[in-house]
């Protein structure tokens, strides 16, 4: 018997967060009490998957070792593939996105006005993010590398905030990038043609945890995600125009 599709899944990666997990999963569901709330605990060793479960309120996965953002989040996107969801949004376990902005990444998806919304810092000339020089610099390089690779304008590619419809998170589940991940699924997903957005959002300071994205190798991260943006471009097409013809009948 074919599952009934479910509406939205809230997909949190945790990685060493209590200082912010279980007031963020409040605040969810207070907000949200209808969707389903997922957190995937990358092996944290500061309890976060125990007080997660603690709530009651959402469905934790605890993974057994730690597999980066990436192995994270790709964990969630199968469950929500596996258990037929029609929405994914992904949302850091940090505290930095605020949670009554979730409905502007929501609304574009529902409506069938694209297949990926992006939460952006940048795509505004009101925005008063104030991050560190190197790390701004560097998304205004991935900034740039979007549009010679793949003809498209994306100026927050480390955004951890963005909601996918189901044709994407079922892709994405088999496919999403495992290392620094984000900037290079959008020119994977660019170039598989799939239709994606930016919508302003703010960020908060960080409640927990630190980030995935190492400031300090920050050479070394440019070139190594450079070239995996690159390594993305070139590569075939995973999605064809036959496929999509066929997910059309």
């Amino acid at each position: 018997m074919q599952k009934s599709p479910k509406r939205i899944l809230i997909i949190i990666p945790v990685y060493n967060e209590s200082a912010s997990v279980v007031r963020l999963i409040y605040e969810l569901d207070r907000m949200y009490p209808k969707w389903d709330i997922l957190v995937v605990n990358d092996a944290s060793q500061d309890g976060s998957g125990e007080l997660a479960e603690g709530t009651g309120k959402v469905t934790v996965i605890n993974l057994p070792f730690n597999l980066g953002i990436g192995g994270c989040v790709q964990t969630g996107f199968k469950y929500a593939r596996n258990q037929g969801y029609e929405i994914a949004l992904q949302f850091d376990g940090d505290g930095q996105h605020r949670v009554e902005e979730i409905r502007k990444l929501i609304k574009p998806v529902r409506e069938g006005l694209a297949d990926v919304v992006i939460g952006s810092r940048f795509n505004s000339k009101e925005n008063n993010y104030e991050g560190q020089l190197l790390r701004r610099i560097g998304i205004k390089i991935f900034e740039f590398f979007s549009y010679i690779l793949i003809r498209q304008k994306i100026t927050d590619h480390t955004s951890g905030f963005r909601a996918y419809n189901n044709r994407a998170l079922t892709f994405l589940a088999d496919h999403y990038p495992t290392d620094f991940p984000e900037p290079e699924v959008v020119i994977l997903l660019g170039k598989n043609r799939f239709r994606m957005i930016e919508v302003f959002t703010q960020m908060l300071k960080r409640q927990g945890g630190v980030s995935s994205i190492p400031i300090t190798k920050g050479p070394y991260y440019m070139i190594k995600v450079m070239l995996s943006m690159v390594m993305a471009a070139v590569r075939s097409r995973i999605v064809t125009d036959e496929n999509l013809n066929h997910e059309k009948r």
